[in-house]
């Protein structure tokens, strides 16, 4: 089966296009669109994170759970919506803690491309979801996929930061090699987790560490 991914990710995650569980995520997609289910991110959207940001250029992961399942949301980031899609609740804490860490001034401008284009692995576990249904596409298969994604750059990749945030990121710290890769653990930003995710300050240790590997810290400003 021919996926449409970006030739590094191709070339990295080869083997796993060809196992049974991969053959049987894209089937129950198709049988999705068959039976006339709406699913976002569009297609040719579904592996963006990966067409923005090339395995070579990774420096930092931020870990989502599964896209925004309202219309014209979900674009492939996690987090992220588009240009001119009011941004969401979670998306708007991060800013807050991004103007409170770094003493900026966010635009509010939801689509966060400009991140990825920096390093920065936009990546949800699970890439789908159908219209109106949170999670409907969780257990199909993605969370292997990305599993697989994450222990490609654990051990293919030096000095990554990987930003947990919330119980399900954090579920994924085991994939990680501590020794070689930066994980930084906080709640959720979502207004649920009652205002716990404030005063992480990952944005500017995440600055910090890449600065001090001689590598370029982000631009957080949007």
């Amino acid at each position: 089966m021919e996926v449409r991914i970006e030739q590094s990710w191709k070339n990295a995650l080869a083997a796993e296009f060809g196992k049974p569980y991969f053959e049987s995520l894209v089937r129950f997609l198709r049988e999705e669109k068959a039976g006339g289910k709406r699913i976002y991110p569009p297609g040719s959207q579904i592996f963006r994170a990966f067409d923005l940001t090339p395995v070579q250029d990774v420096k930092v992961v931020i870990l989502g759970q599964d896209p925004y399942h309202g219309h014209g949301q979900a674009h492939g980031l996690s987090f992220s919506v588009p240009a001119g899609v009011p941004a969401p609740p979670s998306l708007k804490n991060i800013f807050k803690e991004i103007e409170s860490d770094l003493g900026i001034r966010m635009s509010g401008y939801p689509d966060l491309e400009k991140w990825a284009r920096q390093g920065v692995l936009l990546l949800n576990a699970v890439l789908t979801v159908r219209s109106g249904e949170a999670a409907s596409h969780s257990r199909i298969g993605w969370e292997e996929f990305t599993d697989a994604v994450i222990r490609y750059l654990s051990d293919n990749c030096e000095g990554v930061v990987f930003l947990l945030w919330g119980n399900f990121a954090r579920s994924k710290r085991d994939l990680i090699d501590h020794n070689r890769h930066f994980v930084l653990e906080a709640a959720h930003p979502s207004p649920l987790a009652r205002g716990a995710f404030f005063g992480c300050r990952h944005f500017s240790r995440t600055n910090q560490i890449l600065a001090s590997q001689g590598k370029t810290p982000v631009d957080w400003q949007l």
